[in-house]
């Protein structure tokens, strides 16, 4: 066959075998791990921790399609299909789970979710160092402290017999506060809760963001005219634009979870309407009433549906034009 004759290969076309490129890759793998070993090496708890803890434990979501006996184990209880799910979905307390899980949620979205944004741009704005790590320490602290601390903290306060803050108020002459056990205003303690406790952590990683915008944008900034409110609406928001949409479309993925903790601690008889959620349903069906298919399928539902959002709102961000989560 002519060299004219033979046939042509597209330009860009990798000719290389499949089996070579396959090699290529191993070795290329080979060599990177002997490069980074002790970053790998660093890296290892945490990749035990997830596999353990996290992808191991996914094999019992199989006991959802089954009526799961401790005695019969995985393999010997029976096969029910999707008979749990349709008890679930039909179960009158379950639009009264959904209606409180995310109204709690909505309201962290709200009223949290913008915080910690707000809080590093005025932490970012301090320009003495001094200061500005000692503010950083304080508003750090509360994350350290235990949902149980923050839960002994609320009722010392708003108690309405003892209560510090309703003994203030009736030495001033006003009435007394009822915090702890009015329905009315149970979602937003949640949501101050979670903002005293976790907002000046939320910082942390948009401070991190800041620190990367080159400061010759800034100085460029000054000499056009920018004044500080200028300067942080023109560069600074911009700048950390892909962290905030990464955390909204991570925090999206969580719209399902509330947080067994802090609500089982906050939770009464008098509040049971509005405090009752999947987490803590799961743990009452599931943990005292040993109903363990039944609230495995409610927990499956909950993942299901916060890997639907994490979907949902990464195809959103690709569509206007940002980076996304993958």
């Amino acid at each position: 066959m002519s060299a004219a004759q033979q046939p042509r290969t597209a330009p860009g076309t990798n000719t290389v075998p499949t089996g070579e490129r396959r090699m290529t890759r191993l070795r290329r793998l080979g060599l990177d791990l002997r490069r980074d070993k002790y970053l790998y090496l660093l890296a290892l708890p945490g990749l035990l921790f997830f596999f353990f803890f996290k992808y191991i434990p996914m094999g019992g979501i199989v006991i959802s399609f089954q009526n799961y006996s401790p005695f019969a184990g995985i393999m010997g209880s029976e096969w029910v299909g999707l008979e749990h799910f349709q008890r679930f979905f039909s179960n009158p307390e379950f639009m009264l789970l959904f209606r409180n899980t995310m109204a709690i949620n909505i309201m962290n979205l709200v009223l949290f979710f913008p915080l910690p944004i707000l809080l590093s741009l005025l932490l970012n704005e301090l320009r003495s160092v001094l200061y500005k790590r000692l503010v950083q320490s304080i508003v750090y602290m509360p994350h350290f402290l235990s949902w149980v601390i923050i839960a002994g903290l609320t009722f010392l306060l708003f108690a309405k017999g003892e209560g510090l803050v309703n003994k203030i108020l009736e030495s001033l002459g006003a009435s007394r506060m009822d915090v702890l056990t009015n329905p009315d205003t149970f979602w937003l303690m949640l949501t101050l809760q979670s903002i005293w406790k976790e907002c000046g952590w939320g910082t942390i990683l948009f401070l991190a963001a800041m620190a990367g915008i080159d400061p010759q944008v800034y100085e460029a900034a000054k000499i056009d005219g920018a004044n500080r409110l200028h300067q942080m609406w023109h560069i600074t928001l911009p700048g950390i634009r892909n962290v905030v949409i990464i955390l909204l479309i991570l925090r999206l993925g969580h719209m399902m979870d509330v947080g067994f903790e802090q609500v089982f601690l906050m939770y009464n008889g008098a509040v049971s309407e509005v405090a009752e959620v999947f987490d803590t349903y799961v743990y009452r069906v599931g943990i005292q009433q040993a109903q363990f298919s039944y609230s495995t399928a409610a927990g499956l539902f909950k993942s299901v549906v916060g890997l639907l959002m994490v979907v949902m709102a990464n195809w959103i961000a690709k569509r206007m034009g940002e980076e996304g989560v993958y």
